[in-house]
C-alpha cells in the first residue's frame, strides 16, 4: 500500500515537471528626448544636456542615453545666434562660450537638430528682472523618520527679498557651489588586509586632519514661488534645504544661493514637477503623468519632449554657516583616513574663503 502511494505521488508530479515557463516579450519603450538646462544673466559656461529615456523596456539597463553629435544653438529675439559645443568628456552636454550671459529684456529660443536630422525648438522665454536677496538666515529643521530613533536634520535657508510692485513675479531658487571644513581621523586609518600587509591593526597617517571640501549639493525639493501673496512687499521665504550628514556642519559651511526670475509658464512646469516628486504614495495622490515642457518637434508637434528650457535673470547671495548657528546637529561622522583622500578635498582654503 505504501509503495502504491509513493508511485501515485511520483506520477502526479511528473506533468508538473514538464511545464515550460511562459516567456513574456515586452517591446522597448519609446525613446523620449529630454532637455535639461537653463541660461541666465550670470556670465559663464552654461550647459544644456540632451538625453533619451525609455518609458519602459524588457531589459532595465541603459535606459537613459546621452544624445551626441547634435547641433545646439540659442537664438535671441534680435537674431543673434550662439552655438553650443559638445563636451569631449561629458557626453550629451553642450556648453555655451565661457563668458556667455543672457541679456535682461531679451527673449531666447533653444533649437536642436539631432544626428538623424530631426529639429526641435522651444517657445521663446523672456528674461525678466530679479530683485536682490537682502539677507539669508538659518533655521534648523528636524524630520522624524518612522521606525528610526534618530531624526533626519538639516539647515533651511530663509531669504529676505523686496518684491517689485505692480508686476507679477515668479521665483526659482537653487544651490550654487559649496565649501566646508572637513575633519577626518587619519589616526584610525586601517588598510585593507592583503598578503603583503596582513595586519588588521590601525596604521595612523601623519596627515591630514582638516581640509576644505568643495561639493555641489542639490536641494532636497524644488523651491519656487509666485508673489500673489506678497506683491510689492518685503517677505521672508524658504529657498533651500541642506541636509546634515554628520560632516558638513562640524565647523564652517559656505554655500551660494541663486535666486532666479522665471516665466509664468516655467513656474507652472516646475510646480507640476514638484507635485509629482512629492507624491506620498497615498490614495489621495494625483496619478503620475508625463509633464510636457516648452520644446516641440517641428515636424511632429505631438511627440512628447521632456524637460524645459528655462531662461531668466539671476542674482547670487553667499552665506557662511557656523556650527553654533544650528540648534540640533547630527553625530559627527568618522572618516578613518587622511582628509585629502576624500573627493573634492584639499588642505588649502579657497582664495575667496572669508567667513
Amino acid at each position: 500500500m505504501r509503495v502504491f502511494k509513493k508511485l501515485f505521488y511520483v506520477l502526479l508530479m511528473l506533468p508538473m515537471a514538464c511545464i515550460d515557463p511562459y516567456e513574456v516579450e515586452v517591446g522597448e519603450g519609446e525613446q523620449l528626448l529630454t532637455i535639461e538646462g537653463m541660461i541666465t544673466t550670470q556670465p559663464g559656461r552654461q550647459v544644456i544636456r540632451l538625453t533619451r529615456s525609455a518609458t519602459y523596456g524588457s531589459v532595465f539597463e541603459g535606459l537613459i542615453r546621452p544624445v551626441t553629435g547634435a547641433t545646439v544653438i540659442v537664438r535671441d529675439d534680435l537674431g543673434n545666434v550662439v552655438f553650443l559645443a559638445e563636451s569631449a568628456n561629458d557626453r550629451g552636454a553642450y556648453f555655451t562660450p565661457e563668458n556667455f550671459a543672457a541679456q535682461l529684456g531679451r527673449s531666447y529660443t533653444l533649437q536642436i537638430q539631432t544626428p538623424d536630422g530631426t529639429v526641435y525648438t522651444s517657445f521663446p522665454e523672456k528674461v525678466n528682472a530679479v530683485p536682490e536677496i537682502n539677507n539669508l538666515s538659518v533655521q534648523t529643521v528636524r524630520i522624524p523618520v518612522e521606525g528610526e530613533l534618530n531624526d533626519r536634520s538639516g539647515v533651511q535657508l530663509i531669504a529676505e527679498i523686496n518684491d517689485p510692485v505692480d508686476e507679477n513675479n515668479f521665483y526659482f531658487w537653487r544651490n550654487g557651489p559649496s565649501v566646508y571644513v572637513l575633519e577626518t581621523r587619519p589616526d584610525l586609518f586601517t588598510p585593507r588586509p592583503s598578503d603583503a600587509n596582513p595586519s588588521r591593526d590601525p596604521q595612523p597617517k601623519p596627515c591630514c586632519i582638516a581640509c576644505f571640501r568643495s561639493e555641489q549639493v542639490s536641494n532636497q525639493s524644488i523651491f519656487i514661488a509666485n508673489d500673489d501673496n506678497f506683491n510689492g512687499l518685503t517677505t521672508r521665504i524658504p529657498v533651500a534645504f541642506i541636509e546634515d550628514d554628520g560632516l558638513r556642519f562640524v565647523k564652517t559651511y559656505r554655500v551660494d544661493v541663486r535666486q532666479m526670475s522665471i516665466s509664468q509658464e516655467a513656474y507652472r512646469f516646475l510646480r507640476l514637477v514638484k507635485q509629482q516628486t512629492e507624491i506620498s504614495g497615498s490614495v489621495f495622490d494625483p496619478p503620475p503623468a508625463s509633464i510636457r515642457g516648452n520644446m516641440i518637434n517641428l515636424e511632429n508637434p505631438e511627440e512628447v519632449v521632456l524637460g524645459y528650457f528655462i531662461v531668466g535673470a539671476e542674482t547670487v547671495r553667499r552665506i557662511y554657516i557656523d556650527q553654533n548657528d544650528l540648534t540640533f546637529r547630527q553625530n559627527k561622522a568618522i572618516i578613518p583616513d587622511d582628509c585629502r583622500e576624500v573627493p573634492g578635498a584639499q588642505v588649502a582654503p579657497p582664495a575667496d574663503w572669508n567667513p
